[in-house]
């Protein structure tokens, strides 16, 4: 496995701007809305911060869940909504629809099953705002999918409880690319069980329901969408143990990978990973690519890295490092935003740290395709450093 600099290869030692979260809570996650970015931060806040985009100024503070925040996106759609809200999920057993506006809740769905309220871990919307779905913690022997109807939030609309057997930890409507024929209501979930799985979302028969399944046999921190388009590798996950997969949108495995592997060792430049932090799908990639993914990794120091490949399909294709923010986080960093409209960058750590940086070049993944192009000849390809010390990420 190798690793090259790209050509538009640069570090960023300072960023734009920086704040902090209160009671050092960790950034847990980020989002971007139409004004402004929402921090979730951890115990003992479990709030919502949302700052203004120019200066990373405080405008206010959402009160979040009771427990726990354990997921927290910015969806597209959602209904009686004209633009993108945010919604969270949490150990308190809800997800909730936040009004920025009024720094409320606008809507709020109960996870309560068979008279128990579990534990949300993840959670999403379907591409058309008409239906929310919600990833449980183990209860007992169950884990369980809830769907919602929004319009009725009451009580879930039905409950899949066969689909995994532990945590679930990640849960994705398929969003079509540009130009992609539209998949239905198809979810893509994985859990603690090693099971990654697609689902009909609008099946009431879970024996019906279930599109397909791979099993990687490790546990599955996170997961997402590569593309949407159906004949290429569609999905990706990574494990509580720092590998990396790329599957098949049958779920066929298409490669496997240590991501601490691809690594640079030279006089005039070093980087090691520890950890991914999670991935990006580019919006200026082409419709007809086979990759829009950009994966963000990071070291224990603080230091942060976009590393990508021109082709998944490939498995000896190279990686490329296009760029490396450093010297903005001591520590572990938790989460990021690529804010693609603006090419700003923001990130959140455990030293509960929000920073803005200049983003990455844009046009990284034609560099990669370049490198690839020539990567036999190339003479900076740095080979894997078999005897590299895996460092372990930290966690809350």
């Amino acid at each position: 496995m190798s690793l090259l600099d790209a050509p538009s290869f640069k570090n960023v030692s300072r960023p734009l701007n920086s704040t902090a979260l209160p009671s050092e809570a960790y950034a847990l996650s980020i989002a971007s809305l139409s004004s402004c970015y929402a921090v979730s931060a951890s115990a003992p806040n479990n709030a919502i911060y949302l700052y203004d985009r120019a200066n990373l100024r405080n405008i206010t503070t959402l009160r979040g869940h009771e427990v726990s925040i354990t997921h927290m996106r910015a969806v597209p759609a959602f209904v009686g909504s004209a633009g993108p809200i945010l919604i969270s999920c949490g150990k308190d057993g809800t997800v909730k629809a936040w009004d920025e506006r009024t720094a409320s809740v606008g809507l709020q769905m109960h996870a309560l099953t068979s008279g128990r309220t579990p534990g949300l871990l993840s959670c999403d919307v379907s591409v058309n705002g008409m239906m929310v779905a919600a990833g449980t913690e183990l209860q007992g022997d169950d884990a369980s999918i809830l769907y919602w109807d929004p319009r009725q939030p009451a009580a879930p609309l039905r409950t899949h409880s066969y689909t995994h057997s532990d945590d679930i930890t990640a849960l994705h409507f398929c969003r079509p690319s540009s130009g992609a024929p539209a998949a239905g209501n198809v979810l893509l979930s994985a859990s603690s069980d090693g099971l990654v799985c697609t689902s009909n979302a609008d099946e009431e028969d879970e024996d019906e329901a279930g599109l397909h399944v791979g099993n990687w046999g490790c546990s599955i921190a996170q997961a997402g969408w590569i593309s949407g388009r159906m004949d290429l590798p569609g999905i990706w996950a990574a494990s509580d143990m720092e590998t990396f997969s790329v599957w098949s949108n049958e779920l066929d495995l298409v490669q496997n990978v240590d991501i601490r592997q691809p690594s640079v060792h030279r006089q005039d430049l070093t980087w090691v990973t520890d950890y991914l932090i999670g991935c990006h799908n580019n919006m200026t990639i082409p419709s007809d690519a086979d990759n829009d993914l950009s994966v963000f990794v990071g070291s224990n120091e603080g230091d942060i890295a976009l590393i990508s490949r021109s082709t998944l399909s490939d498995p000896s294709w190279p990686w490329t490092l296009s760029q490396i923010w450093s010297r903005g986080h001591a520590g572990v960093v938790r989460s990021l935003l690529w804010d693609e409209q603006n090419n700003v960058l923001i990130t959140g750590g455990e030293d509960s740290k929000i920073n803005a940086w200049s983003g990455p070049t844009l046009g990284a993944q034609s560099a990669s395709n370049e490198l690839g192009s020539k990567r036999d000849n190339d003479d900076q390809v740095m080979d894997v450093d078999e005897e590299m010390p895996i460092r372990k990420r930290r966690r809350a």
